[in-house]
């Protein structure tokens, strides 16, 4: 028999190993966790068969778990849901715990008519639909973020479910275990369970928030780290002790921890201290359930195990899209919305496992629905990747709605040259956008927020609803025409994607993109990013101003230190002085920049930078995007081509010669 430290090391391994392999496959984690749970458990290797201890640990992983989930509950986003949360969310628990107490009936009398006695009674339907209903918020979450999704239209009424299904665990704890009791003694059991929990509820959010508030803040004033988290969790697990020895489950109690610290000012800390603790624990959590997987009755009862896999997914699909439309969403919308809610989630295997243990789930059951479960979840990427082909195969007018935002798009874009793409209309975008409108020039900014495009349109912005990462969208807004494109959200896959359409599409256009730091920089600039700005490096620049200011170094002295440190970290700035306007004579007589665009019949073509003899009439190659849209500095040796767009820098006579010559043919 394997010693702790040696079954603590063996979980290690395994995890490591799967995460990475998860990695390398971009798949989410938790698949890693389930898969290597199934190789090492009792059923497969059996390298690991004590898992006394492990289980424990794998509690604490469902106890912070629910804590993080009672952290990000929120009363105002709650309420500005509430259709999408407690009518379409209510709706579909209900009604897929209520499909599935109504399919066992029919199976337990057609089976009971043609075979024999069906072994799954109405609580087990009950544990199973619970289980079903629950949708896997770390795939389909992470998904939509990937594809710029969370603010679309079915993106909103995603995230509304989930909420809902996040907050129904919390009586379904409560409900599976009182099922266990018969007749009058379940109905006294969960009365009493109820009754237990809504008093425990109210006496800990009642007084619980103000202690909560009072008793972090004096641990805060302390200024110790190590005493802050170790009060995080005496408290998530104090709660927990408390809630289980009050008859109910450890998980309502770190729920409620949860809560009571998101209506401090400390939520926000407590999330980044309480995340490795949640993110390693929940890894074990669901080691420990593969290790429940038995392959072998997997493969002997596979027609079973498919039969699991596509009815419920199918009939899941179809009930979010039925209930979705009967809400008011499109056809297109809805089926959206139920294909991406159609797999089952890591709360399911909670609850199934709850349900085996209390014996109402027949064993047998456990390893086909396990398999069901795991198959469906990986199967969600693939569904969400194909799902714009589905819908558009499945709705009749799906083709014309896009094609009536498109036109949307072009419609307002088609009077417009050498305007600017705005991708994202937040602060940044907006801010942007207001200093273009000052210096009249047109920009089309796409958004995927329809409240912020319906306000901005009303108010008489050049705003429209639309997915920058798309083709569609930037070609219908003008990309062509473009005189250049602003990334103005941080979020690195996007830029990508966007960079790669920009560089096939229009390689002259010049792209500009924010960042939160310089994390990822070479990868823009490689991917043919005209200039990166990164927030962390533009704060610490007015940081350092206004330090600088304050202990007394002359005002004129910190503009010239600051805007030096720019010119030497944004190439487009690198001679390039700002004045106050750029019709005054004064800004007439300092350098500015202009970009010149080598057409296939300039002579220069094939020559060396330096043979253009530029220096020599006063202008600077800032830097030169080339035809594949790689952007470079200005070295002399570089060999000019086709397409190539060069920044220059100089005053505005030399750089209307300069322009000159280089497009002479």
């Amino acid at each position: 028999m394997a010693t702790t430290l040696e079954l603590a090391l063996l979980y290690l391994v395994a995890a490591v190993l799967g995460v990475v392999v998860c990695r390398l496959l971009r798949l989410p984690p938790m698949l890693g966790y389930l898969v290597v749970g199934v190789l090492i458990g009792p059923n497969a290797l059996a390298l690991a068969r004590d898992t006394a201890g492990v289980k424990y640990l794998a509690e604490f992983g469902v106890v912070f778990l629910m804590f993080v989930i009672g952290l990000e509950f929120n009363l105002p986003k709650l309420r500005s849901m509430r259709t999408l949360v407690f009518g379409l969310g209510l709706s579909q628990v209900v009604l897929t715990v209520i499909g599935a107490v109504a399919g066992n009936a029919l199976l337990t009398w057609v089976y009971g008519w043609l075979v024999g006695p069906w072994d799954l009674g109405w609580q087990g339907a009950v544990v199973l639909g619970a289980a079903f209903a629950m949708s896997s918020t770390a795939i389909v979450v992470k998904l939509m973020a990937e594809r710029l999704e969370l603010e679309s239209e079915h993106g909103r009424r995603v995230m509304g479910v989930l909420l809902f299904q996040d907050l129904a665990v919390v009586p379904l704890l409560v409900l599976i275990p009182a099922l266990g009791d018969s007749g009058e003694n379940m109905a006294r059991a969960l009365a009493l369970a109820l009754l237990k929990a809504a008093v425990l509820l109210t006496l800990l959010l009642v007084g619980g928030q103000r202690v909560m508030r009072w008793w972090l803040t004096i641990v805060a004033r302390r200024k110790s780290e190590e005493l802050f988290v170790l009060n995080l969790l005496l408290i998530t697990l104090g709660l927990a002790w408390l809630t289980e020895h009050a008859g109910l489950s450890l998980a309502l109690g770190a729920f409620v921890a949860g809560m009571l610290v998101a209506e401090t000012e400390f939520k926000h800390q407590v999330e980044t201290d309480i995340r490795p603790f949640h993110d390693v624990l929940l890894g074990l959590f669901f080691i420990t359930i593969g290790m429940k997987l038995d392959w072998r009755p997997v493969l002997d009862e596979w027609f079973l195990v498919l039969l699991l896999v596509l009815l419920p997914v199918l009939a899941k699909a179809t009930l979010v899209a039925g209930l979705a439309w009967a809400f008011r969403a499109t056809p297109g919308v809805a089926i959206r919305t139920g294909l991406y809610l159609a797999q089952a989630g890591e709360f399911g295997f909670v609850l199934l496992t709850l349900g085996a243990d209390r014996g109402l789930v027949d064993p047998k059951w456990v390893s086909p629905v396990l398999a069901c479960m795991v198959m469906s979840m990986l199967a969600t990427p693939f569904i969400v990747m194909y799902s714009n082909r589905i819908v558009m195969k499945l709705s009749a007018n799906e083709w014309l709605m896009q094609s009536v935002q498109l036109t949307t798009i072009a419609k307002k874009s088609i009077k417009t040259e050498a305007h600017v793409i705005i991708a994202g209309y937040g602060r940044s975008g907006q801010n942007l956008a207001r200093l273009l409108d000052k210096e009249r020039i047109p920009y089309m900014a796409l958004d995927l927020d329809p409240d912020r495009v319906r306000q901005a349109a009303a108010a008489g912005q050049s705003v429209v609803f639309g997915d920058a990462a798309r083709l569609p969208s930037l070609m219908a807004a003008g990309l062509g025409r473009a005189s250049a494109v602003v990334i103005s959200y941080h979020d690195t896959p996007s830029a990508l994607k966007i960079l790669q359409l920009v560089r096939s599409h229009a390689p002259r256009v010049p792209v500009i993109v924010r960042t939160i730091d310089d994390t990822d920089l070479e990868k823009l600039r490689d991917a043919g990013a005209t200039e990166v700005v990164p927030e962390a490096i533009e704060g610490s620049l007015m940081l350092a101003a206004q330090a600088l200011a304050l202990v007394g170094v002359p005002m004129a002295r910190v503009i010239r230190l600051t805007h030096d440190a720019r010119n030497a970290r944004y190439h487009l700035l690198r001679g390039y002085f700002h004045g106050a306007d750029d019709d005054t004579m004064e800004e007439r007589s300092q350098a500015r920049l202009a970009s010149v665009s080598l057409p296939a019949a300039a002579a220069c073509l094939g020559q060396p930078l330096a043979a253009q003899a530029l220096h020599a009439i006063g202008v600077h190659v800032v830097s030169v995007r080339q035809a594949n849209g790689r952007v470079v500095d200005g070295d002399d040796a570089l060999v000019l081509g086709a397409g190539d767009t060069l920044v220059l820098s100089g005053l505005p006579e030399p750089l209307l010669l300069a322009e000159a010559k280089l497009l002479k043919g």
